[in-house]
């Protein structure tokens, strides 16, 4: 499984890198999603091994999470991770951070799976255009009072997606010029897995179109649906 995130000024530290707590979180997120996948129920972090800092990501670059199950138990599963940092304007990508994650589902929450759970890429087949997923859970910090996702966070989720398939098209510097259409079809609860899908549909002289649809899923059932979908357009401004 692979997602994709950006370093931010305020996840940096004051070399202008990926600050390590923040590595290390982004990692943790991306093992608890592959975890609860497997799993299929309440999962948390029981142990973190072998941690390796290879290179810095320096801010303004992309990172990439990427997950794979090593060894499976009844109850607990190894996640191997790596993190890479990618420069979006030339395409060069640098290995960062890797580490073990162990990942066990708590005792109260039922029988185990009979079997393991195939976890499936879901990556929309692009052909020539470029795509990006980006993977976020559902805190109480992005939910209204009725404990539902925020238009906000699902919102800068989406843009955020989408800027990364646009400058990955491109490889120039993008800004979001417009939002064609965007439908909220249904919501995300609290402690969902949210999981947004971008790939560009249309490349002019200056402008690059992406599609992009928020999918929310059960840990604990794997139960998924379709929240929100837009159209957004990017113009290279360099």
């Amino acid at each position: 499984m692979t997602v994709v995130d950006m370093v931010w000024p305020d996840q940096s530290n004051h070399h202008g890198t990926l600050f390590g707590g923040a590595a290390l979180s982004m990692l943790d997120r991306m093992a608890f999603i592959m975890g609860s996948k497997v799993l299929r129920g309440s999962v948390v972090t029981a142990a973190v091994g072998q941690l390796n800092f290879a290179a810095p990501a320096p801010a303004g670059h992309l990172v990439e999470c990427q997950a794979v199950v090593i060894r499976q138990g009844r109850r607990s599963v190894t996640v191997e991770t790596r993190l890479l940092a990618e420069d979006l304007l030339s395409g060069t990508r640098t290995l960062c951070l890797s580490g073990e994650f162990v990942m066990v589902r708590q005792a109260d929450d039922g029988a185990p799976p009979s079997s393991a759970v195939d976890v499936e890429e879901r990556q929309a087949d692009s052909g020539h255009f470029a795509s990006a997923t980006v993977a976020e859970i559902v805190f109480p910090g992005h939910a209204n009072h009725r404990s539902l996702l925020h238009g906000g966070p699902a919102m800068a989720w989406m843009a955020k997606a989408g800027f990364v398939a646009a400058t990955r098209q491109v490889r120039r510097t993008v800004v979001m010029a417009a939002s064609e259409k965007l439908d909220f079809k249904a919501p995300a609860h609290v402690g969902e897995v949210v999981e947004v899908l971008a790939r560009v549909t249309r490349v002019g002289n200056r402008s690059v179109q992406v599609q992009t649809e928020m999918w929310a899923e059960s840990p604990t059932t794997g139960a998924r649906r379709q929240c929100t979908t837009s159209q957004l357009v990017f113009v290279a401004i360099d």
